[in-house]
């Protein structure tokens, strides 16, 4: 299971209702946050998302994107925490996450702190899957970041490989793993018993972006798409002159890349009580659009035609 966890939605500045930006990303045992506006370690402990995490992938160097690193840090400190923590940011900040860990305590937190500064399309390599930094169109440098799990072996045709022969137990596994056996004299290959691999998963966080053609090609079929929607069309023109998206452009994104679901983030105040604007122009360009708020949880399973 993937589980989403929304820690804040707002833009710029924190709201009675809205957090700045940071999303808990949880993949099996694994967890990471994508963003870290000021009082994120607040949200993780009020959302329950804990604080093994290692690692942490940072849009852009505006501060309520990073501020919260600072502050988590200083917990993760006095929790006696002993693990490597990695912060991921695109090139040229690491002066000011320097800065940022300085504060939080430095060479004296008790565990070692690494930067590392990504280009687009550069990974991140895990266990079953990638985190990868992605080009995105904001007025600084700036990055989104798509969790992109490995290809699956196809489904295992238990009927198939019994009437072949084929007893239960760990020849089953070998046929699944990709290797061929012999029963009776007889080889069987993979092949005839394994359907065609599986794709995995796909979550992408466009970060703060105008619409951008990258992003659609980067995002294509995604189970998941979070998308900048600072403002609505009336203020389009904001959009364009500090380089954020609509709601309308944001669903236009998901159109075009063929996503499953859409979830609107970066929210400016002035619709932090009443979202509902935003979410009426998004749905009426890609229905499954729905405006994040603080505390949501989104789980995403397999497929129907790529259950285990």
């Amino acid at each position: 299971m993937i589980r989403i966890t929304f820690l804040g939605t707002s833009a710029s500045r924190p709201t009675v209702g809205r957090n700045v930006s940071a999303v808990a990303l949880q993949r099996g045992g694994e967890v990471f946050l994508l963003d870290c506006g000021e009082g994120t370690q607040r949200q993780m402990m009020r959302f329950g998302t804990g604080f093994s995490l290692e690692h942490i992938f940072i849009s852009h160097m505006h501060a309520d994107h990073y501020l919260g690193v600072t502050g988590l840090i200083r917990t993760m400190a006095l929790q006696g925490r002993t693990e490597l923590l990695v912060l991921c940011a695109p090139a040229g900040s690491r002066g000011t996450l320097e800065d940022a860990v300085r504060l939080g305590g430095g060479n004296r937190t008790g565990f070692p702190i690494e930067i590392l500064e990504l280009e687009p399309g550069q990974r991140v390599p895990r266990d079953g899957y990638d985190i990868e930094a992605l080009a995105v169109r904001h007025g600084t440098p700036a990055l989104g970041y798509a969790l992109r799990e490995h290809a699956r072996p196809g489904r295992f045709d238990v009927d198939k490989a019994r009437s072949l022969g084929v007893p239960d137990g760990p020849l089953f596994g070998k046929l699944h793993a990709g290797g061929a056996v012999e029963v009776n004299g007889r080889r069987i290959d993979p092949a005839e018993v394994v359907g065609p691999p599986r794709e995995g998963r796909l979550v992408v966080y466009s970060g703060d972006t105008r619409p951008a053609p990258e992003l659609v090609e980067a995002a294509a079929g995604a189970d998941v798409l979070i998308h900048d929607a600072t403002f609505s069309e009336e203020e389009g023109d904001r959009a364009m002159e500090t380089f954020h998206s609509t709601a309308k452009g944001a669903a236009e994104v998901a159109l075009g890349a063929g996503v499953r679901r859409l979830y609107l983030t970066h929210v400016s105040a002035r619709y932090s009580a009443n979202p509902q604007p935003l979410e009426r122009e998004a749905k009426e360009v890609f229905p499954g659009a729905e405006v994040a708020y603080d505390g949501l949880v989104v789980e995403i399973g397999f497929s129907p035609d790529g259950d285990e």
